[in-house]
């Protein structure tokens, strides 16, 4: 009897092209989560520029008057009736000039506001876009554990592609500024990867290795944990953070916040408090965490010091005395971002950051002209992949759309998204794929505009709301623009 041939395990050739299929299906599917976790991460770089933008009639904040942190902190448990779990403060900085008091509680949930300079409570915060845009990239809108999971996989799959490509293309430095032009279409697309992969080759390599070790840190936590304190991670995530004091929940009445606030200005005179947490203030086991900027502006520049209810100072973490574990630790979330050194690092991580998109979306199309180079075309894969990547900035300007029409309903954008990417991939079974380009393209640009005249905000006291709808109406503009000069789909024959 004769063995089937094709395989050499014995497999009938069926199974074959299904393991196939379906190893090709799991490639595409990490494939479009990377480049979304990278289109994403272009966006968020500007999350506070985003949040000013959504937030265009709220107080901005340049000077705190003395008593602003107690004010805004007595008014927010008033506002929460006492029954408070924690009440957290980030204070206004240059970019992004806002007071933001929230409260967590078992039984209220969790509400924020933002406050004027005197510590009033003014507005409730506007958020949708902006969450939705750090929670796609940080977690792709998993579970917290799994979404960061993969994201970190992806980071480690981004660096490996990164210096796999690197060597194996030898004369990829010396031919860093030759472009095939004119000739062969996948020849041009091949040129352009490896060029946008050169030119940003610092910046890509920081961000996938920051990614990685960000996404991945509930891993190490939890085998950390496992190793050295059997199986406790609170003692693990306890050598980074402030302690929580030991549990006594007797009825307090609130602790005062002033007496902390006046310490921290002693310690650290040139300092400034960039963030507040304060735990279980109506109890006996209440606490209170300031984070403090100490004056060096180095990157990871922040003290910690914790108080209990009495003020008296149980926990002090300098960024000074800081190993270089910890000053790498400390480094990892502002090199990933961009949130180090001004708008200039900004505008320079967004535009390569969605230049690293492009490599993400790139490596795809180049591998689907290989196949058809070689008589083994896969148009539904091409088909169902262009639907994605030009669905993504398609379903992202719905997603801004939806959070200024519904400002209040912090989940429109997150659908307007979901229906955007599934009406997408819905057409991609009766569309082409310069079709589905072409809608994709077309529609960002439209939408893009749409978003900016129905926000309005042009006469806005911040002048960041006004320039970010400029930004969308000229990106929006030049999108529609290079539509019409595209080859129609009659022309192209398709």
């Amino acid at each position: 009897m004769s063995r089937p041939r094709g395989n050499g395990v014995g497999l009938a050739p069926g199974v074959v092209r299904a393991i196939l299929k379906g190893h090709s299906s799991l490639g595409l599917a990490f494939a479009a989560a990377l480049y979304l976790i990278c289109l994403t991460g272009a966006l968020a770089v500007f999350v506070a520029e985003f949040t000013r933008w959504e937030n265009a009639s709220a107080p901005r904040v340049a000077t705190l008057a003395p008593d602003a942190l107690p004010q805004a902190y007595s008014e927010a448990l008033a506002r929460a009736g006492g029954q408070v779990d924690r009440i957290l403060m980030v204070l206004p900085d240059d970019d992004n000039p806002l007071l933001r008091v929230r409260t967590e509680a078992h039984t209220a949930g969790q509400r924020e506001w933002l406050a004027d300079a005197r510590g009033h409570l003014v507005a409730p915060l506007r958020e949708g876009w902006s969450e939705l845009l750090v929670r796609l990239h940080v977690n792709l809108h998993l579970p917290h554990a799994w979404g960061g999971f993969l994201v970190g996989l992806a980071g480690v799959a981004l660096l490996s592609s990164l210096i796999s490509g690197i060597l194996a293309h030898p004369r990829i430095f010396r031919d860093a500024f030759h472009l095939r032009l004119g000739g062969s279409r996948r020849l041009q697309e091949a040129d352009m990867h490896n060029r946008i992969g050169v030119w940003g080759l610092p910046f890509h390599l920081i961000v996938s290795l920051t990614g990685a070790l960000l996404g991945l840190s509930t891993v190490v936590i939890a085998t950390l944990g496992m190793v050295a304190f059997q199986g406790n991670t609170a003692k693990v995530y306890a050598l980074f953070r402030t302690p929580r004091l030991a549990v006594d929940a007797r009825p307090m009445p609130a602790l005062d916040l002033r007496p902390m606030l006046a310490d921290a200005a002693r310690r650290v005179p040139a300092g400034r408090i960039d963030y507040l947490r304060i735990e279980h203030p109506s109890r006996r086991d209440g606490s209170v965490e300031l984070q403090v900027e100490d004056g060096s502006h180095h990157i990871a520049g922040t003290d910690a010091y914790g108080y209990d209810r009495d003020a008296r100072l149980y926990h002090a973490k300098r960024a000074a005395e800081n190993n270089i574990g910890g000053q790498i630790l400390g480094t990892l979330g502002p090199l990933h971002f961009g949130w180090f050194a001004g708008p200039l690092v900004k505008v320079a991580y967004g535009l390569l950051g969605l230049g690293l998109a492009y490599l993400a979306s790139g490596g795809v199309l180049l591998w689907i002209a290989r196949r058809r180079d070689r008589g083994r075309p896969v148009p539904g894969w091409e088909r169902i992949w262009i639907a994605f990547a030009w669905g993504q900035p398609l379903a992202l300007s719905a997603a801004a759309l939806g959070a200024v029409a519904a400002p209040a309903e912090g989940g429109a954008p997150l659908l307007t998204w979901a229906v955007a990417t599934l009406a997408m991939l819905a057409g991609a079974p009766l569309l082409s794929s310069r079709q589905l380009a072409r809608i994709g393209r077309g529609g960002t640009g439209g939408l893009l505009v749409l978003v900016a005249l129905a926000h309005g905000g042009w006469g806005a006291a911040d002048w960041m709301v006004p320039t970010v709808n400029f930004v969308l109406i000229v990106v929006g503009m030049a999108l529609l623009v290079s539509l019409a000069r595209l080859p129609s789909v009659r022309r192209a024959g398709v």
